[in-house]
């Protein structure tokens, strides 16, 4: 993995922020976050393996691994997670919660598909038929994604613009952990953990996401026992995008009523 930090610098006493992008993006997408929260966050920015600048790194797309991994260089921090990389930060607040201070789950079900109980998800078919036009027209499936991901926004296109601007800046993902990612949104479900999820959690859903539907994100917060949901009217799947301030304040917010850290004496 590769980790950038910007923003305040690390000590001078300004909570700190994990980001962690979503499948066949890398740390790049969230600069509208990095401007806005820069100044009040010390913000670490993941590039998954596979990914941006860590896109000859082959270490498995295993969101419980990356975790431990993470919360070892990254401790003491809120982690915010957009869609797949939701997965992760999942798997730091419910397995590391001494180490992580809350969740920022952004457009990141517990479960991506649907199910006879969870009717808040696509369909199977839609991550399976990525991975086969992956092997058929790999540029032209990811725009093709990327339009699904602006698709629905107020701004949707301005959204594209700045995705298709930004998605290829570090070099295309590595097809082997496309494939991966897209096992993971198949297969992924943690619902019957979230009850014992221990760190306050905030679920930012936008309510024209055309990949998460709008009533994934308050009903994970229902599971978990410090969960609430804020719902963006006019945002799609991507909402640090079209609606930043909206989505930079709901953090602060969030992150200002987290209790404070343990003093060691």
């Amino acid at each position: 993995m590769y980790i950038e930090t910007a923003g305040a610098p690390a000590g001078s006493g300004r909570p700190a922020l994990a980001l962690i992008h979503g499948w066949a993006m890398h740390a790049g997408l969230f600069a509208p976050l990095v401007e806005r929260l820069g100044e009040a966050f010390t913000l670490h920015l993941v590039d998954l393996p596979g990914h941006g600048y860590a896109r000859e790194d082959a270490t498995p797309l295993d969101p419980k691994a990356l975790a431990a991994d993470l919360v070892q260089r990254i401790p003491d921090a809120h982690w915010l997670g957009w869609s797949l990389g939701g997965q992760v930060a999942l798997r730091a607040g419910l397995d590391h919660p001494e180490r992580v201070r809350g969740l920022i789950l952004i457009a990141s079900s517990p479960r991506f598909v649907v199910g006879d109980d969870w009717p808040h998800g696509v369909q199977p078919s839609l991550f399976r038929n990525f991975g086969e036009a992956l092997g058929r027209d790999f540029r032209g499936t990811l725009e093709g994604f990327l339009a699904l991901e602006a698709l629905g926004s107020a701004k949707a296109q301005e959204e594209l613009r700045h995705l298709r601007q930004l998605a290829f800046e570090r070099g295309d993902p590595a097809p082997r952990a496309l494939q991966e990612g897209l096992v993971l949104l198949d297969e992924f479900d943690v619902r019957a953990e979230l009850p014992r999820l221990r760190v306050p959690s905030l679920w930012i859903s936008g309510r024209r996401d055309r990949l998460v539907p709008a009533g994934a994100m308050p009903a994970a917060a229902a599971l978990a026992p410090r969960g609430r949901s804020e719902v963006i009217a006019s945002a799609g799947h991507a909402p640090f995008l079209g609606a930043t301030d909206e989505v930079a304040a709901a953090i602060e917010a969030f992150v200002a009523q987290a209790p404070a850290p343990a003093v060691a004496v």
